[in-house]
């Protein structure tokens, strides 16, 4: 998926600019990296409240236009409002074609449902990650990565080196060796003890 931000450079700077800049429907950003200075800009709240929803624009090679000139950015951090629907500011990060970068990405998990250790066992999928670091260059980054759960059973556990990275894509592992992606957990005492009890209520009287 592509996704486009306009944004505008600015100028004033501070804790008052920044409330300006709100109240007329902006939010205050910043663009740094590639041996480039970081440049303030603005772009249009509304826009981005609405990208900030998708997932795939948190996973993204962005294009950022500023003041009609094209960068590839990478969505860095964004502050909003603890109780209103309000973006704060957003920090986006340049990116350059030959050089890899480390970003995280959303895991999807499919066919827990079919697990034997689901299906069978009667057990429960547990995502441990919800997301992955890993390092590629701009062109490769995936907007998101299977994790397949159909051969697990009770007590079984799907760790990173299992995945099916795209081309070009390897996880970060910050030094631990294989990290668990998810496991089928055995269902509770108490789920066995009731779902006998209920078979029980059913079965015809003798």
């Amino acid at each position: 998926m592509q996704f486009e931000i306009t944004a505008q450079k600015r100028n004033d700077q501070g804790t008052g600019a920044s409330r300006r800049l709100r109240r007329a429907g902006k939010v205050p950003a910043i663009v740094y990296g590639a041996g480039k200075d970081a440049q303030a800009i603005e772009v249009d709240h509304n826009a981005m409240f609405l990208n900030l929803r998708k997932e795939a624009f948190h996973s993204s090679v962005l294009t950022l236009i500023v003041d009609g000139k094209k960068e590839s950015v990478l969505l860095r951090d964004t502050q909003v409002h603890p109780y209103k629907a309000q973006v704060l500011h957003v920090d986006f990060q340049r990116v350059t074609a030959g050089q890899k970068l480390h970003t995280k990405v959303p895991l999807h998990f499919v066919n827990a449902d079919i697990a034997p250790g689901v299906k069978l066992g009667g057990g429960i999928a547990s995502h441990v990650l919800n997301e992955l670091e890993v390092e590629c260059l701009p062109k490769d980054l995936p907007e998101f990565i299977e994790a397949d759960l159909k051969e697990l059973a009770v007590g079984q556990s799907l760790h990173i080196s299992d995945l099916k990275l795209p081309k070009g894509v390897s996880a970060v592992l910050h030094g631990q060796d294989d990290p668990v992606v998810a496991t089928i957990v055995a269902p509770q005492k108490a789920d066995v003890d009731a779902a006998a009890e209920g078979g029980s209520e059913e079965a015809p009287a003798a």
